[in-house]
């Protein structure tokens, strides 16, 4: 059965293309839209009828509902997102919540009140979906946590394997010589990190290296938690510091904690990364300018907004399944990791 997909590749134009061509978007050269219409017709293809009825009652907007205020990597997540989406010719409306608010009741709420076409949610607890996703029936995708293991014919997910990730960071440290390793970020209730949760997902990672190296690692000193954030991620390392003050190296669980750590360490008399080394997440362009340049765990932001955009256009149009993916990542070695003082 052929897809908006197949039709993209066979007529050499991109889904936000075909899809404007087939919902007649005015913003389509005469060119594109004859190549494509050539194809739709040799193909035989036919749009999502419950689709294209969704789109014709309602006025709505997709909707990207951005699980808290002062990342940066979410930043740089959004802008790609509303690009890819503006090139379709659809619009976003972006919605930002606390990092520790249900996000999937408040897409329960804004479906009810605004009936959106489709949802994009950034960042989110597995917990929450499990509990009460049912409730939404239109086509969502999760970026950034894996959402695989829910099961919803309507949740598709993009993700980076966190645990993976995370597991490459503090082996990073470890090759440089560090032992005494803090790790700053995530709930800020210790308790509430569950399986699932990016948080878990990022403190597993870390837990299964140390393990591997036969390195103690005990929560209530090596680990700190903070929003996300460089004031959060601040205060955090500073916290750190009065708990475990033989500390020599930090895994933050975002580049923008990383930086407030950064500072933090400054303002505690520690030079990094002679005194301290620090490896971040996320990999955001900030860090690269930072002095010394952020050590960090590089997501594709570009790559995760662009398969998040493209499977929501495509089941906006067509009927197919939820789809996961897991996106690559790497560590870029920056400045800031260097081998601990005897």
């Amino acid at each position: 059965m052929t897809t908006i997909k197949d039709i993209a590749r066979l007529s050499g134009y991109s889904i936000g293309t075909v899809s404007r061509v087939i919902n007649q978007h005015p913003d389509v050269s005469e060119e594109a839209r004859r190549k494509v219409e050539e194809v739709i017709r040799r193909e035989g293809y036919q749009p999502n009828s419950n689709a294209k009825l969704l789109k014709q009652r309602s006025t709505s907007s997709i909707t990207v509902l951005v699980k808290g205020r002062m990342n940066i990597f979410f930043g740089s997540i959004i802008e790609h997102i509303q690009t890819e989406l503006r090139e379709s010719g659809e619009e976003a409306i972006v919605e930002y919540i606390d990092d520790f608010d249900n996000e999937v009741l408040l897409a329960i709420q804004l479906c009810n009140e605004r009936k959106p076409k489709g949802l994009i949610f950034l960042g989110g607890n597995i917990e929450y979906f499990r509990k009460d996703f049912a409730r939404i029936d239109i086509p969502c995708v999760l970026l950034t946590n894996n959402a695989s293991s829910l099961g919803f014919a309507n949740l598709s997910s993009f993700c980076t394997d966190d645990t993976a990730g995370s597991a490459e960071a503090v082996d990073f440290l470890i090759r440089a010589g560090h032992k005494k390793i803090g790790i700053v970020g995530g709930s800020a209730d210790e308790d509430d990190v569950g399986e699932g949760h990016i948080d878990y997902e990022r403190l597993r990672g870390c837990e299964a290296v140390f393990h591997k190296y036969g390195i103690p690692f005990d929560r209530r000193y090596q680990y700190v938690p903070s929003r996300f954030s460089m004031p959060d991620g601040y205060d955090a390392a500073m916290k750190m510091f009065e708990r475990f003050p033989d500390v020599t190296a930090l895994f933050c669980l975002s580049d923008i904690i990383a930086l407030g750590a950064m500072r933090a360490a400054a303002d505690s008399g520690r030079k990094v990364p002679d005194d301290l080394s620090i490896i971040g997440y996320d990999g955001i362009p900030y860090s690269y300018y930072s002095v010394p340049r952020l050590s960090s765990v590089q997501q594709d932001a570009e790559l995760i907004a662009r398969k998040g955009v493209e499977d929501l256009l495509i089941r906006l149009n067509y009927s197919r399944p939820a789809q996961h993916e897991i996106i690559p990542f790497r560590v870029l070695a920056g400045e800031t990791v260097k081998k601990p003082k005897e």
